[in-house]
């Protein structure tokens, strides 16, 4: 053979070969890793300023998909496909093929994530950069292709089952109606922003029967007269306000998770960038915990999707409520009926007042967590010192739950009843999600 043929023979078998399989190399890269991509969500979620029950789709279509494609690490472990609403039976490796499902678990959490945010460039960039450093790493070629491609199988199918839930037909549904009617909602300052998801009752559960199964009951009955039920709701919100002392103000501002808040500046509004709201927050509480507890990526997995699925049917019974009381909220009656310069800590979201959706959702998640970690699992939540706060610590994911449910009375609001019955209504939902669904 001559000497140039020789040399074009060795480059194209170094070629056809590729780098070396790192598998120690590999396995560190992955470390962690579903923790650190939900947090990349997040950054995603918050630059494109998705409201609270939209983030919870989000977060929990991602890490459906992220659990799919780790899952066959363990043949123990369940399938949701087949156990969630309409989610139908999901693709699965071919016998006597090599797979790596740690790469199959990101590409599909990304290929899912990216199809539901507006910035799906910042996603794909993500996803791109993910590949390219686990071939830098070093990967067979053949178990690289299997894993991107049964990763990306999975994302199709699960986000199938998201184009048929009734989200893209929500806004052909009429706009929502102010009514005239006494105690019914308004929209508040200082934007007086139209109502938020008013139809987000259509869209279908992951787990529940229906938005209606866990209803909490209504509000109390609006009354003005100063000797009602209902007035006396109203003034403990304005008492409380009023006198609260500095680790109250803490808790307000610890839990506002607001991404809606608005500051107008002359004609110009913006606003202000923030976690998104309950989803967000108990999302990287479980992410923080799980890093902690070094836990593995098929653990970690396992717990995000179970606390998004049961955060974002959360949102949907909490919705269902809301848009049917329909009730004001305390900012609008204190200013009518009590004091009319009076005004929250907190802006006060834009839709109705029952129930509180930190509540419902704080509940159902720290349900999810204390199955899975035990009752008396104590932590420090870091979650909101990137945006400015402290840290805050907890005995119990029930303690932080009953918190961030408080913290509504002590920004001025919600009402009491709005708050105790979300916090049975998010636990009847969260055990419900650990009844329905086995995973192992």
């Amino acid at each position: 053979m001559k000497s140039s043929s020789l040399l074009l023979f060795i480059l194209i078998v170094i070629s056809s070969c590729g780098p070396e399989h790192n598998q120690e190399g590999l396995d560190a890269y992955f470390e962690g890793s579903i923790s650190t991509y939900n947090r990349k969500l997040t950054d995603v979620i918050v630059a494109d300023i998705f409201t609270p029950p939209v983030a919870s789709r989000i977060y929990a279509y991602a890490n459906i998909a992220a659990y799919e494609g780790i899952r066959f690490e363990d043949a123990s472990k369940q399938s949701l496909g087949g156990q969630l609403n309409d989610l139908n039976k999901l693709s699965e490796p071919e016998a006597n093929k090599a797979y790596y499902y740690p790469l199959t678990s990101l590409v599909a959490f990304t290929d899912v994530a990216k199809s539901l945010v507006f910035d799906l460039e910042r996603i794909d960039n993500i996803q791109q950069e993910l590949l390219k450093e686990v071939q830098e790493i070093g990967i067979d070629k053949e178990t690289y292709e299997n894993s991107v491609s049964l990763g990306k199988k999975l994302g199709k199918e699960i986000l199938a089952r998201a184009s048929k839930d009734g989200y893209l037909k929500r806004t052909a549904l009429p706009r929502f109606s102010i009514s005239d009617t006494t105690g019914r909602w308004k929209p508040t300052p200082p934007d007086y922003m139209e109502a938020i998801e008013p139809h987000w009752r259509t869209i279908k559960p992951f787990v529940l029967d229906s938005a209606g199964q866990f209803d909490p009951g209504l509000p109390t009955s609006f009354d003005a007269e100063k000797d009602s039920k209902f007035y006396e709701e109203a003034s403990e919100v304005y008492e409380t306000v009023n006198n609260l002392d500095s680790t109250k103000l803490e808790i307000a501002k610890f839990w506002d998770c607001n991404p809606n808040i608005s500051t107008t500046n002359g004609h110009v509004m913006y606003f202000q960038q923030q976690i998104s709201p309950y989803g967000g927050h108990w999302v990287h509480i479980t992410a923080q915990i799980l890093e902690e507890k070094n836990s593995s990526l098929l653990e970690s997995a396992t717990a995000l999707s179970k606390v998004s699925v049961a955060i974002a049917d959360a949102f949907i019974s909490c919705w269902d409520q809301k848009y049917k009381s329909n009730l004001t909220r305390p900012e609008t009656f204190i200013n009518e009926h009590i004091d009319p310069d009076w005004a929250p800590i907190l802006q006060t979201p834009a839709f109705p007042e029952h129930t509180s959706g930190h509540s419902v959702a704080s509940s159902a998640a720290a349900t999810i967590l204390t199955s899975i970690f035990g009752d008396n699992y104590a932590f420090v939540d870091a979650t909101e010192v990137p945006y400015g706060l402290p840290v805050r610590s907890y005995q119990s994911f029930n303690q932080a739950a009953e918190e961030a449910a408080i913290s509504r009375l002590y920004g001025g609001i919600h009402y009491r009843p709005a708050i105790d019955l979300g916090v049975k209504q998010g636990r009847a939902i969260g055990s419900f999600v650990l009844e329905r669904l086995t995973l192992e």
